[in-house]
């Protein structure tokens, strides 16, 4: 890849974070492949957080709304991909705290409704199975999964 200079790069990397919210680590990574000094990078980031191009905070309230909504993502999965990126433990939990329950059964319900219809199961202990292991490749809790598997096919709570 082209070495950029250090103005270069801040350019083009104030441009990219104008379009779209980047963490700290993916800039970072993007200097790191540019070749820029260690030095250089530290400055360029300092500037870009400075200046409220990078905030991992509104990075990461973003990234986990668009991941639960329309990736159908859960909270094991979403936390994994914030870890992924270098995203600070505190700001992690307090994001993926932000988002309340009521909204992972939104997204699950419907997801395991129509993974149910399409399942092939010889029991409703297997069908059970095959769900719970869907949801939790999704990223869901046992918890979430739970309150959802309770619930027959008319909303009814099963008892």
């Amino acid at each position: 890849m082209k070495q950029k200079t250090e103005q270069e790069a801040y350019l083009t990397l104030a441009a990219l974070c104008a379009q779209a919210e980047h963490c700290q680590w993916e800039m970072t990574e993007k200097m790191r492949r540019w070749e820029l000094t260690e030095e250089a990078q530290a400055r360029v980031m300092e500037r870009l957080t400075k200046e409220r191009y990078v905030d991992d905070e509104r990075y990461a309230r973003a990234f986990v709304k668009d991941k639960v909504r329309y990736n159908k993502w859960g909270r094991r999965k979403v936390e994994q991909a914030l870890w992924q990126k270098r995203i600070d433990e505190d700001i992690r939990q307090r994001v993926l705290d932000e988002v309340d329950d009521e909204e992972y059964l939104s997204v699950l319900r419907p997801l395991l409704k129509q993974k149910r219809r399409s399942t092939k199961a010889s029991s409703d202990y297997e069908l059970n199975q095959k769900l719970m292991r869907f949801a939790l490749s999704r990223g869901f809790t046992f918890d979430i999964i739970r309150q959802c598997l309770d619930v027959d096919d008319e909303g009814e709570l099963v008892e």
